[in-house]
């Protein structure tokens, strides 16, 4: 299996910190995590390849291009305000969406659907690289690589078409699915990721070519709050194409696992030509976050289970997983066990 990651250019995004309960706090999605991943990907015994640069066709497949255009220049126009926040940070958010707004004060609110996704000047270069990690993988699998690993940074599940929000600006799980079904007719995202999809699943929510499934915290009291709900099952054309296994807080090993099973037969049922995980290690029983309890042993159950039941050219994107000692060796134990029983 190969790995993909843009090193200098995915390290540079990093706005320090974060709206969280009306405070500013340090932000969790840090340059470090780039290398705690490669550590991982070392003791994988992955080799190692660059991404090409795939200019915005890949992203333009699930973006628009006037987000696109907000997120290329925001930072740019926001620093151009008196006063104004290093990074840019809304503090305006429409509840209905009628014209569209020439500030980029209000676009932001617009765009963004909360504080947990400053931009920062290098904000676009990294974002724009970790697309393309996630289109280069899916290339590779395209080429007859069976299975390849993004080591995507910033991550991207959250992210709608014209949306950001909890770290997250482009949507890699997207746009890799995206490359698959240029030579596949049916493909299946698997979200392992402690939170919820939102940005996936609203992408493909009414569309029955690409199903989504997401095994996550419950949303009740844990964001991203308003998705994320066992009821979310799809819509118009993607009816029954959305599966959300939301778990209790606190979730073991067993729990997890067995939600994994209704996910797997339900992307059996599927019948699908080809796979994206969308691998978050945050649901990690010492990861910072803290919403699941995991443990390492169990992201090797994880990656056996999967491999062994979806013998599929897969990618396997990285969603979250925050700065802990154990990050490289859970991403390790995932990959071992995903390639152990493919």
């Amino acid at each position: 299996m190969k790995a993909v990651l843009a090193e200098t250019e995915q390290k540079r995004h990093y706005p320090p910190s974060y709206l969280v309960n009306g405070v500013m706090e340090a932000n969790p999605e840090r340059p470090e995590r780039v290398e705690l991943l490669l550590q991982g990907v070392k003791d994988a015994g992955l080799d190692l390849v660059r991404p090409e640069n795939y200019d915005a066709a890949p992203i333009l497949a699930v973006h628009s291009k006037r987000y696109l255009d907000f997120l290329a220049r925001a930072h740019e126009r926001w620093a151009r305000i008196p006063g104004a926040s290093e990074a840019v940070t809304p503090n305006v958010h429409p509840l209905r969406r009628g014209g569209y707004p020439a500030s980029v004060v209000a676009q932001a609110g617009w765009h963004m659907i909360d504080a947990s996704a400053p931009i920062s000047a290098d904000t676009w270069e990294s974002a724009q690289w970790s697309a393309w990690t996630a289109a280069h993988a899916a290339k590779l699998v395209l080429q007859g690589e069976r299975a390849a690993y993004a080591l995507c940074r910033p991550p991207g599940h959250h992210a709608g078409a014209e949306t950001a929000g909890g770290f997250c600006y482009l949507n890699n799980t997207a746009i890799a699915a995206e490359v698959l079904r240029k030579d596949h007719d049916r493909v299946a995202i698997l979200d392992v990721d402690l939170h919820h999809g939102n940005g996936t699943q609203d992408i493909f929510y009414n569309r029955g070519d690409v199903l989504t499934v997401s095994i996550h915290a419950d949303p009740v009291r844990f964001y991203p709050f308003f998705w994320g709900y066992a009821d979310e099952t799809g819509e118009d054309g993607g009816d029954g194409a959305n599966l959300n296994l939301p778990l209790p807080r606190g979730s073991k090993d067993d729990a997890f696992l067995d939600a994994l099973g209704a996910a797997l037969k339900k992307i059996e049922d599927f019948g699908p030509d080809a796979l994206v995980i969308a691998l978050g290690l945050d649901a990690y029983e010492g990861d910072p976050i803290a919403g699941l309890a995991v443990t390492s042993g169990g992201f090797a159950r994880i990656g056996e289970a999967i491999g062994g039941a979806l013998k599929l050219p897969t990618v396997i994107i990285q969603e979250g997983g925050y700065p802990c000692d154990e990050l490289g060796s859970n991403l390790a134990a995932f990959l071992g066990g995903h390639q152990s029983r493919r």
